[in-house]
């Protein structure tokens, strides 16, 4: 996106009419442009193709396509540029984090507020990933259960290795899977907390880098934590990218993860 222009966004929807109350509120925001829409994801995919928006608020129910589908298509592309938001009326789990394993910058509901959408496409251009702190907590949360059940011992049914990314339900599963004998002791069956592993990885970080690394932790975007820190957002931004880069995580929210797993939140 080059600096001063509009945020370029393609509207995914296949309802018209939720399509033109997002071209309302976004166009009426300033330094933003909705430069096409589509209502289907075999539509989107093609529009991004053609348009190489900035921004895409991507439905998820859609004929033809859904749109997880279509993200996963439209980052697949290496010339494609744009940051994909998943605007959805469903708030369910499955959508979250297939819409995050898929590659997308963000989730946000339908029923979020006008100012919301207009943040949320703001966030992405800008390269942020936007979570709101309830969805970072259940990101937190899946991931960790599938850490617990990856270090319980295995019980021969396979689960336990699925990715947390796919919505199976097998990660949320207890590690405890009622094999025990009857007769056995039931102090065993429930381990204690366990403490948080070690971190190699965070000893590589600067003082400052660890200290973004807390924000971001927070869920802030780079907006909020330059004026947390009193430094730039380019200054951030750069932080941001050591961070990933030293802890040798793909994204933000992999980073928010790993910091809440080794106690550096």
């Amino acid at each position: 996106m080059t600096r001063g222009a509009p945020v370029r966004v393609l509207l995914v929807d296949d309802h018209s009419v939720m399509r033109a109350g997002f071209r309302t509120i976004l166009e009426s925001a300033g330094g933003i442009e909705v430069v096409g829409e589509a209502a289907t994801g075999v539509e989107a995919v093609a529009a991004a193709s053609a348009l190489h928006p900035d921004v895409i608020c991507m439905d998820v129910q859609m004929p033809d396509m859904d749109g997880i589908a279509a993200t996963r298509k439209i980052l697949a592309d290496p010339d494609a540029g744009a940051a994909i938001v998943v605007v959805t009326t469903f708030d369910r789990d499955d959508y979250l984090f297939e819409a995050l394993s898929s590659g997308a910058s963000g989730f946000l509901l339908k029923n979020a507020g006008p100012e919301e959408l207009v943040s949320a496409v703001r966030v992405a251009a800008a390269g942020d990933a936007l979570l709101a702190p309830e969805v970072t907590r259940r990101v937190i949360e899946r991931f960790a259960r599938a850490d617990a059940d990856a270090a319980a011992p295995a019980h021969g049914t396979g689960a336990v290795g699925a990715s947390p990314a796919h919505g199976t339900g097998a990660v949320g599963a207890s590690p405890a899977h009622g094999t025990q004998a009857s007769g056995a002791s039931p102090g065993p069956a429930r381990a204690a907390p366990a403490e948080p592993a070690p971190a190699p990885e965070a000893e590589l970080l600067t003082e400052r880098e660890a200290e973004v690394l807390r924000l971001l932790a927070q869920a802030l975007s780079n907006a909020e934590i330059a004026a947390r820190l009193y430094i730039g957002e380019a200054t951030v931004k750069t932080h941001v990218s050591n961070v990933l880069l030293k802890l040798g995580v793909r994204d933000r929210v992999a980073a928010v993860v790993y910091a809440h797993r080794h106690g550096l939140a």
